[in-house]
């Protein structure tokens, strides 16, 4: 273990975190340090591409700026994230090296080993903080998330699936086709079961024999 991580296991704060010069990315919830790795895998990038692209493309000549990962974004001197996307639409919160403050919308791009951070930890962190709207994006099996704050807390909006169009409660206007998200092959060794519509088989319709009524094919005790 490098001299710079082990320090990192202590109560921090932003001047420490901007003292870092290592190569690795660090998060800061409630002055304790998280480490963001492994790297992100290629399904993560294709995801965070495509929605900075149609981000970028809904917001060009808006005030609101967009900007992925990686970012700094201070939201109090012992919290400090880098989401995968966020959207600013105050410019003083633009500093020369960092967001200062809360975004208006955010989008968490999960994986397996961050999942139970960014739902348990950074997910009531930006509620607190203000951040009026959060996209967590599942790579596989295909869903959207869309959080909007409510009172001091998120409730959910609306849960997306690959076929569907998401929308934005902050930004009405903006909406994502989710096939064009998330367009990449699934390996077969990947596959989940998914639950499937039909007809139910003939006997769970059958209707119960009544009292006083003989089940049809029986015949009556002697």
């Amino acid at each position: 273990m490098r001299e710079s991580t082990a320090r990192k296991t202590a109560m921090h704060t932003w001047s420490d975190y901007r003292a870092w010069d290592d190569d690795l990315r660090w998060e800061l919830i409630g002055g304790e340090a998280y480490a963001m790795s492994p790297a992100p895998t290629p399904r993560h990038q294709l995801i965070q591409l495509e929605l900075a692209v149609q981000f970028a493309a809904y917001f060009r000549g808006k005030t609101c700026q967009v900007y992925p990962a990686p970012i700094d974004v201070k939201l109090s001197e012992t919290d400090v994230v880098q989401p995968d996307i966020i959207v600013v639409c105050d410019p003083g919160q633009v500093k020369r090296t960092h967001i200062e403050g809360a975004p208006t919308l955010l989008v968490e791009i999960l994986s397996p080993s961050t999942q139970a951070h960014d739902r348990l930890r950074k997910l009531p962190l930006y509620a607190a903080s203000g951040v009026r709207e959060v996209w967590l994006i599942t790579p596989y099996p295909w869903l959207a998330e869309v959080y909007v704050l409510d009172g001091v807390s998120f409730r959910v909006d609306q849960v997306y699936g690959k076929s569907d169009t998401l929308q934005s409660r902050a930004f009405p206007g903006l909406k994502v086709q989710l096939a064009t998200v998330f367009n990449y092959p699934i390996d077969p060794a990947e596959s989940v079961e998914l639950i499937k519509e039909g007809r139910p088989p003939p006997y769970a319709t059958r209707r119960p024999a009544t009292p006083g009524r003989r089940a049809r094919g029986r015949r009556s005790a002697r």
